[in-house]
């Protein structure tokens, strides 16, 4: 009986809810650090980039419409299903060079991250939210609100939980987001797109595009219908284009490095203030 041929799997980017070819049917060869094949990964363009952007906003206003304790309960399904995957995720991440205690410590820190986030999506209005002291016969209201369509720049090293580090955040803070990563992480990224459409994450709020990070990140930096860029996973050099580029479009810029706590948080948000004439 002859040796059976390993079938190698070529994923595509995930955005608005499906599964999209790189319109230009470019792919990334993804392969191990001895230099055999693992996969193909799309290698998004500047077009790819902008139908994410696109389907971005569109999801935007009902995402940012539902209640927080249902954004958190959406997140928490992504975790269950993140973490009914773990197995696949490790042998990726072992397949690119990660130490397989590494692997697996990733994974278990991707799956926690969610679920923290799951627990702070209902918690961030309370705890940046005020009843400000006015002078006069007024109620004066701070209420923190989603920025809107935030892009992301995650790390290329591999790591899983890296990416939902940034990911979780955004989506807890009622953001819709357009998240970039580069080989080896693109193998990752890519499976992480097939968990979040057999999860209750609505179509559009979340986007994955898998490509060269210098190619499209100047996109992202410079596209006006993108409120925020969180540049953690961009290299030093880049980081200060990207920063020149937002600037043209006062966009907000940002290095979260996967934080967890209330400073990650407000990153994806701004503080509307609301004048009310009441007696108090």
């Amino acid at each position: 009986m002859s040796e059976r041929v390993r079938v190698r799997k070529t994923y595509k980017l995930y955005v608005g809810g499906a599964f999209p070819r790189s319109e230009s049917g470019r792919t990334i060869a993804v392969t191990s650090p001895g230099g055999d094949l693992l996969a193909h990964v799309a290698r998004a363009s500047r077009k790819d980039l902008r139908e994410a952007v696109r389907a971005a906003r569109g999801a935007h206003q009902a995402w940012a419409g539902r209640t927080a304790y249902n954004r958190g309960q959406i997140l928490y399904r992504l975790a269950e299903v993140v973490e009914g995957r773990a197995a696949q995720f490790v042998d990726e991440l072992t397949s690119v060079g990660v130490v397989s205690a590494d692997a697996r410590r990733d994974v278990e820190a991707a799956v926690d991250g969610l679920i923290y986030w799951a627990g702070f999506a209902d918690k961030i209005e309370i705890l940046t939210g005020s009843v400000n002291p006015v002078a006069g016969s007024f109620l004066n209201l701070s209420q923190a609100i989603p920025l809107g369509v935030c892009g992301l720049s995650c790390p290329d090293d591999g790591g899983l939980a890296g990416i939902t580090g940034q990911i979780g955040p955004a989506l807890a803070a009622a953001n819709s987001v357009v998240a970039v990563a580069g080989a080896p992480a693109a193998l990752v990224m890519s499976t992480l797109g097939e968990a979040a459409a057999t999860s209750d994450v609505p179509a559009g709020v979340l986007n994955l595009l898998t490509g060269e990070g210098a190619a499209l990140l100047p996109w992202l930096a410079d596209h006006e219908d993108v409120d925020l860029i969180d540049v953690t996973g961009a290299p030093p050099d880049l980081r200060a284009d990207l920063e020149a580029r937002a600037a043209e479009n006062l966009k907000r810029v940002v290095a979260t490095e996967g934080r967890e706590d209330l400073n990650a948080a407000r990153a994806f948000t701004e503080i509307k203030t609301v004048w009310h004439p009441a007696r108090i």
